[in-house]
């Protein structure tokens, strides 16, 4: 079978750590050419995938007839035009998330796509982190009962700010709730469905901050709170997730594997113990059972990178349907529109028909 031909759009940290480790571990995928302008860049690149073709401009990728697969890893304001023009050129996109700025530019690339008749798809990888998939795993036990409250934070200890970083300008999808909120809604929407309102809180706290850097988000269902926080001074950290149920509560300290083992330059394909977590943070389960209190030790699911990119493969020969739907991605940003109106307008939002997945 003929490889897929993958043109990777960004080599810093996102088209690193995030893309090409699991692109390259593919065998139905080929990491064919990817833009790296900076020296370093090139180097690394040529030191861990040497058959990879360095080229200085996305348009060296949108203009090859060989691609047949545009993977844009850019800061967030190139992910539209990029993806646009990918599309435009007849090839299948994956973005990384947050998908786009704005609804308007999600809406514009969803019917793009389709009128194209192409696989456009957000890179949603923490809906394969360990920590998610065992927090989905305890919630379709049921041990819990009726959930009545969802807790889950990416917390961060950083009070300095970043030279040259485009994450701290108050830009367009700038800021902590773009970047580590996004995952959060999307893991909320997976979960429990379409909320009824928002309520957000979003906060520029650090000396000389511009962007977002600490923020919480409400969802309101009709049985059911979830609240999704994020912020860059937690010195001691604070559990994953944390939920409560008529029967008792779950909770999960610690973080997947996977990006520790990225950034360090490990390989998937590589490594035999690939997304098993540590036990010491295995989350906890607390519950009453029939007057008697129970405590049991949750072993944790086995992160799965990996998975987005099986899928991708499997989508384009026809034998599964998308995992990561970009009208999903689409809502979550959406989401994140409702969530700075209810911060900026000091009130909660109603969801009704803003969201269509």
């Amino acid at each position: 079978m003929k490889k897929i031909k993958v043109g990777l759009i960004g080599f810093s940290i996102g088209g690193q750590v995030f893309h090409a480790p699991f692109i390259a571990g593919n065998p139905a995928l080929e990491l064919y050419k990817v833009t790296a302008r900076k020296e370093e860049q090139q180097m690394l690149l040529a030191s861990r995938y040497p058959t990879a073709i360095a080229v200085a401009s996305a348009d060296d990728i949108f203009n090859d007839p060989e691609v047949d697969l545009v993977v844009v890893a850019t800061s967030n304001d190139m992910h539209y035009p990029f993806t646009k023009k990918a599309l435009e050129s007849g090839k299948h996109v994956v973005v990384e998330k947050p998908f786009t700025n704005t609804t308007t530019e999600a809406d514009e690339l969803i019917a793009l796509a389709k009128e194209k008749n192409l696989l456009l798809t957000v890179h949603h990888n923490a809906r394969f982190h360990s920590d998610f998939k065992t927090v989905k795993a305890v919630l379709a036990s049921e041990k819990l009962g009726p959930v009545v409250n969802y807790e889950a934070r990416y917390d961060r200890f950083r009070n300095f700010l970043r030279k040259g970083a485009w994450r701290e300008e108050n830009l367009p999808g700038s800021g902590i709730h773009y970047d580590l909120g996004a995952h959060l809604l999307d893991q909320a929407l997976q979960l429990f469905g379409r909320p009824k309102a928002i309520f957000a809180d979003l906060r520029v706290q650090r000396e000389g901050a511009k962007a977002i850097d600490d923020f919480e988000f409400i969802l309101s269902y009709p049985h059911t709170k979830v609240i999704l926080r994020g912020q860059m001074l937690a010195k001691i950290p604070t559990p994953r997730f944390a939920i409560y149920g008529w029967n008792g509560c779950f909770v999960k300290q610690g973080t997947d594997p996977q990006e520790e083992l990225l950034r360090a330059g490990a390989l998937p394909h590589e490594h035999a113990d690939w997304g098993k977590e540590n036990e010491k943070i295995y989350g906890q389960l607390s519950l009453l059972v029939d007057g008697v209190d129970v405590e049991e030790t949750v072993v944790s699911e086995v992160g799965s990178g990996q998975d987005f990119y099986n899928n991708i493969v499997e989508v384009l020969n026809n034998k599964q349907g998308l995992i990561v739907k970009p009208e999903q991605a689409r809502d979550v940003i959406r989401l994140l529109e409702l969530a700075e109106q209810s911060w900026k307008e000091q009130r909660t939002i109603a969801i009704e028909n803003q969201l269509i997945s």
